[in-house]
């Protein structure tokens, strides 16, 4: 794997979402972690496996494309948004002609193997997962559909999922006109995005010149932003303290519940599981606690660390902690408007800073190029500017 990651190339506007032929799992196979079998090596059998499993009624393939409204529920969190997808054929080459906004680098290597898999098997197995403030009148617009009736399923992880698919062409134009001046944030996907565009950049002008893609409406069905955890390993927390202090940071030691309860923004929890240090962050340059943490703290700290791992939850965190091991450093989770200020100054997130949760489960929506022959492409109207402020 390369050495550090890089920015993955930029996608131009208009952000457009066209519909496609959804092929999904039968109910009692979706979410269910067996079924990513279907997409195991060889590769190329993919094909040849999706239409076994259709021909034993384990998937069906829609008849006719569609853009696809999709709402789920898990753990008490209901997500809703629109599956189709997005065109990324055009490169951007400034900041206000993006329509998709990556926040994390990519490894090369690693988008490489991803389109090479994907180029095999002639699918796209998942949509990647964007999050927006849509325009008001889009929202309406969607609240309509949802009067209409759902399919509703349940899939083997018990969570309930609605689809509503869109055929009218006045409705397709309407949602297209609302979404051709937008951005969309990348929250989860962005290797699958970055092959994406080796894909299309392979292969100009066949249906890889599309991925599949969810736009999520964070102002209707917010995603759930948490923070991931480091622990750098081979560092104390006497190393981190001394770091900070030669950088004038604010560190003070507290007892754990102290501690805990004092982690929100601006302010980091280190901590062996023995000694628990509070760290108060300058926020200064506009930017944000993993930044300030990684640019700032780690290339000061005078041993190690050698190697960092990252932890969704706090307690697997502390787990992997200890004055022989190394140091927790507990993160406030980020807010959205943060990912949007940092992305709009054309700055990339350190490594695995964010977490946007629920994920869409697998086998809802796959995508076969075979069903979408390429065809000639349309006039693009470009506006003059993107409203950032929507991404």
């Amino acid at each position: 794997m390369d050495q550090a990651p890089v920015t993955p190339p930029l996608v131009a506007g208009p952000l457009t979402l066209a519909p496609f032929r959804a092929i999904r799992l039968a109910a009692s196979r979706v979410a269910d972690p067996a079924s990513a079998r279907t997409f195991a090596r060889p590769y190329h059998d993919v094909p040849a496996r999706l239409r076994s499993w259709e021909e034993r009624g384990l998937l069906e393939r829609d008849r006719e494309p569609a853009v696809y409204l999709h709402e789920y529920t898990v753990s008490g969190i209901t997500v809703r948004g629109l599956v189709g997808t997005v065109d990324v054929s055009h490169r951007a080459t400034r900041l206000d002609q993006r329509a998709l906004l990556p926040h994390e680098g990519i490894y090369p290597g690693q988008a490489d193997d991803v389109a090479d898999r994907m180029g095999e098997m002639q699918v796209n197995p998942a949509p990647i997962l964007l999050v927006q403030r849509s325009p008001a009148p889009l929202r309406e617009l969607l609240t309509s559909v949802r009067d209409s009736q759902a399919r509703e399923l349940v899939d083997r992880a018990g969570n309930l999922h609605r689809v509503w698919a869109i055929r009218d062409d006045r409705l397709l134009t309407d949602i297209s006109t609302q979404l051709a001046p937008t951005t969309a944030l990348i929250a989860d996907g962005h290797h699958r995005y970055a092959a994406y565009l080796r894909l299309q950049q392979r292969d100009p002008g066949a249906a890889t010149d599309r991925g599949l893609a969810m736009i999520v409406d964070h102002d209707d069905t917010p995603l759930f932003l948490g923070a991931i955890h480091r622990v750098l390993m081979g560092s104390s927390v006497r190393d981190v303290r001394e770091a900070a202090t030669a950088l004038d940071i604010e560190t003070i030691e507290m007892s754990q519940e102290q501690a805990v309860a004092a982690l929100g923004p601006t302010r980091l929890v280190v901590t062996d599981a023995e000694t628990w240090l509070v760290v108060q962050l300058p926020l200064d340059d506009d930017r944000v606690e993993v930044e300030v943490l990684h640019e700032r703290i780690v290339p000061t700290v005078s041993h190690g660390p050698h190697r960092i791992t990252y932890h969704h939850a706090a307690q697997d965190a502390l787990r992997h902690a200890g004055p022989d091991h190394g140091t927790a450093v507990l993160m406030p989770a980020p807010t959205l408007t943060q990912v949007q200020e940092v992305v709009a100054a054309g700055r990339l997130f350190p490594e695995k800073a964010t977490s946007f949760q629920p994920k869409p489960a697998f086998g809802m929506f796959i995508r076969s190029w075979h069903d979408e022959p390429a065809a000639p492409e349309p006039s693009r109207p470009r506006p003059a500017m993107p409203d950032h402020r929507r991404s």
